[in-house]
């Protein structure tokens, strides 16, 4: 059952770089919350704690794009190092603004400029794989690999980061996000064996090709969409399991969905797919659908949380299947960049979602709140419809010397 994964992992380079990534991701599950419990802790505020937090997401998912062009013009090696120690130095920043008690809006600019600067490793070590892979068998099981890796680290980062600021110190808990997310980085940057190769428009190549935003726009607004359903998920669960008298159960809620998603990522990986990613896409988004139309009429806890875990099994998939379409569509002197857009749709659809879930179980109550994940899930299979199937992937001169040279 595992040998797909064992092919991918033998070859030269890429058990180390999956491996690192896993260690260098940690941060993106554990800063958000690791700001709101220094923040909160220091000022007593969880409205500051929450600007600080928001400060943070909204730079990363704005500048993404230019951060992914950036790689995808010099190269992962060099443009990771100063990226990853700016990132550590201005976390640090934030740190002590917040601690001196320094008032607004100067931890909200220094954790923007942190936000800025945080490595998407994610999509650096997805384009690695494209790489590694190109010509094999193989890349589905990958993505559905890099997949499974971010539900381990956000099952992970959560609990050890709130444990680090709740057993040891407030600043325990960031502290231990920075390293990780600096010696992680460093690591993953002098892993040059596997590094996806230099993409510069010289003189007489004429112009990079387009990013092919007629089938690259549709699949950044369903991750939008995606990210709606995560971020708005997470509100309305705490707030159900709190209206139930178990609080405490939220976390477990959310646990089960994740493996529900994870165990998914698992058998994906192993599967032949012969069904064209777009297909997939359309399948699995549908799916998720129809999986969240219960929700909003369930009372009992332990129902929820079999239905939350059948719906995680969607999860994945979709994921996985946005990872394959953009592979095949967007030019490979442009890899990382389209994959970080749907990291920009993802990440300003969680902050939108969790703000209106919050107006919605205001307004009408836990259960109620479900019905924003739902619509959020809907929407998305309208997008993945109605999106075209893609053609082509259009390549620049260099795309195609590199190519020839492949072959």
């Amino acid at each position: 059952m595992f040998t797909p994964y064992r092919t991918i992992l033998s070859l030269p380079g890429s058990l180390a770089f999956s491996a690192i990534g896993w260690y260098a991701r940690l941060p993106i599950s554990m800063t958000g919350i690791g700001l709101v419990l220094l923040v909160s802790a220091v000022s007593g505020s969880y409205g500051l704690a929450g600007s600080v937090a928001a400060a943070f997401i909204v730079a990363q998912a704005v500048t993404a794009p230019v951060q992914a062009r950036l790689v995808d013009r010099f190269g992962q090696g060099r443009v990771i190092p100063p990226l990853a120690l700016l990132n550590a130095v201005s976390m640090g920043g934030v740190i002590v603004a917040v601690q001196a008690g320094t008032g607004s809006p100067v931890p909200q600019l220094i954790a923007a400029v942190s936000g800025a600067t945080s490595p998407l490793i994610g999509s650096f070590v997805r384009a690695r794989w494209t790489h590694v892979l190109e010509g094999r068998p193989g890349l589905h099981t990958a993505f559905a690999l890099e997949a499974l890796i971010d539900e381990l680290v956000f099952m992970i980062g959560p609990p050890l980061i709130t444990l680090l600021a709740t057993s040891i110190s407030p600043v325990a808990g960031l502290a231990a996000a920075v390293f990780a997310g600096l010696s992680g980085a460093l690591l993953l940057a002098v892993q040059r064996r596997t590094e996806p190769p230099v993409h510069q428009v010289r003189a007489g190549q004429g112009r990079k090709p387009a990013l092919g935003w007629p089938n690259l726009g549709p699949l950044v607004v369903a991750s939008a969409g995606l990210g709606v359903l995560f971020g708005s998920a997470e509100v309305v669960v705490v707030a159900v399991a709190s209206e139930g008298g178990q609080r405490a159960l939220s976390g477990v809620l959310l646990g089960v969905w994740a493996t529900g998603s994870m165990l998914a990522a698992l058998v994906i990986g192993t599967l032949r797919l012969r069904t064209p990613p777009h297909v997939r896409l359309r399948v699995s988004a549908a799916v998720l659908a129809v999986t969240l139309i219960p929700m909003p009429f369930i009372g009992h806890l332990g129902i929820l949380g079999v239905v939350m875990f059948l719906a995680g099994f969607a999860i994945s998939p979709t994921l996985v299947a946005v990872m394959a379409v953009i592979e095949r569509t967007v030019p490979a002197s442009r890899l990382t960049e389209g994959m970080a857009w749907t990291h920009t749709g993802v990440a300003a659809g969680v902050a939108a979602g969790a703000a209106i879930a919050g107006l919605v179980v205001d307004a009408a109550g836990g259960r109620a709140g479900f019905f924003v994940p739902l619509v959020a899930a809907v929407a998305t299979a309208l997008v993945t419809l109605a999106g075209r199937a893609p053609g082509p992937r259009v390549s620049s001169p260099e795309d195609a010397s590199l190519a020839r040279s492949a072959a």
